[in-house]
């Protein structure tokens, strides 16, 4: 069993790698999903990371794919509601295909959508409710209390939040702890070996101070980590080319490097070195990682068996820039 450890002070004890729900009901069908989400669960791992907005960037898809293929999972019985921590957001517009300047965090956008979600989870509760992008133009007084009567309601169990700056971030805390509201518990950055600098520094530190659990999305970095793209060649045919393409520089090629050589010295491979190395760094309870088949899954599984010496963190750390 994979050994599990607390977020924050709360009861929600979590397993040290997510499963990136984007997938499911796009890149990997219904029954595919069943699959992934059953080897899962019974090689000890429980947190599923979904938004009401997956897969609403798929020609033809609306939003709500996702959550609906999870619901469906979860409504066949193989496994209890109790046994599985899931964790969706909201904010990101779904009716105006990821418009940003439309993001709402507001009173009446929260309630809307969080009962549609947990209709199609087909659940009457949601672990982990992130506000999934910064909302500036509604008050965060506002977005927390919205966030505090779904806790109240028992709709919620924990509130977090994504892609928010350190500053917003300690405005939020400021405005729960002021009001009595409750407060964010964790927090959804980007971040990986590559993309380090928006999430290394105040941004770290302050969610080590105060015990807000990080869950890293883009862990792989859109695929680049994993070493499958190593030249523009590689890119040719792939829908991650636009992400990649501009990783494949002279620090990417070294981070690669680091990469390999790890990965060669512990007999493993380059994308469970890279979700090692971010198990191991500061803060981080889980990175988030997709799969869309069984064989994918094993494999970034066993990124939770490896541990990097300091020789090895060293070596990874370096190739900062």
């Amino acid at each position: 069993m994979t050994k599990k450890q607390s977020l924050g002070a709360s009861e929600l004890n979590v397993a040290p790698l997510a499963f990136g729900g984007n997938v499911f009901g796009w890149t990997a069908d219904e029954s595919m999903s069943f699959t992934l989400l059953d080897q899962f669960v019974e090689a000890g791992f429980n947190l599923i990371d979904t938004a009401n907005v997956y897969s609403a960037w798929v020609p033809g898809h609306r939003g709500g794919e996702s959550e609906q293929v999870i619901g469906n999972w979860l409504k066949r019985g193989s496994v209890a509601r109790e046994d599985v921590v899931i964790v969706t957001k909201v904010g990101i517009s779904i009716e105006d295909s990821f418009d940003m300047s439309k993001a709402s965090l507001s009173r009446e956008n929260i309630l809307k959508h969080v009962d549609k979600s947990l209709t199609r989870l087909k659940t009457d509760y949601i672990d982990l409710y992130l506000s999934h992008i910064d909302d500036e133009k509604t008050p965060l007084e506002e977005t927390l209390a919205a966030h505090d009567e779904l806790v109240k309601a028992g709709k919620v169990r924990f509130i977090g939040a994504s892609n928010y700056t350190k500053s917003r971030l300690e405005e939020a805390l400021i405005t729960s702890r002021k009001h009595n509201f409750a407060k964010y518990v964790a927090l959804q950055p980007h971040y990986n070996l590559y993309h380090r600098k928006e999430f290394e520094g105040e941004l770290q530190d302050f969610c080590v101070a105060n015990n807000i659990g990080v869950f890293t999305y883009f862990s792989l970095a859109s695929g680049f980590l994993t070493g499958k793209y190593r030249s523009e060649d590689d890119l040719e045919g792939s829908s991650r080319a636009e992400l990649v393409k501009g990783m494949l520089n002279d620090r990417g090629m070294e981070v690669l490097a680091a990469l390999d050589d790890v990965a060669s010295d512990l007999n493993a491979t380059p994308s469970q070195i890279a979700l090692a190395w971010l198990i191991a760094q500061p803060g981080i309870i889980a990175p988030i990682a997709s799969a869309t088949n069984p064989g994918q899954l094993k494999e970034i599984l066993g990124c939770t068996n490896i541990t990097l010496s300091e020789s090895h963190l060293s070596l990874l750390n370096s190739t900062v820039s």
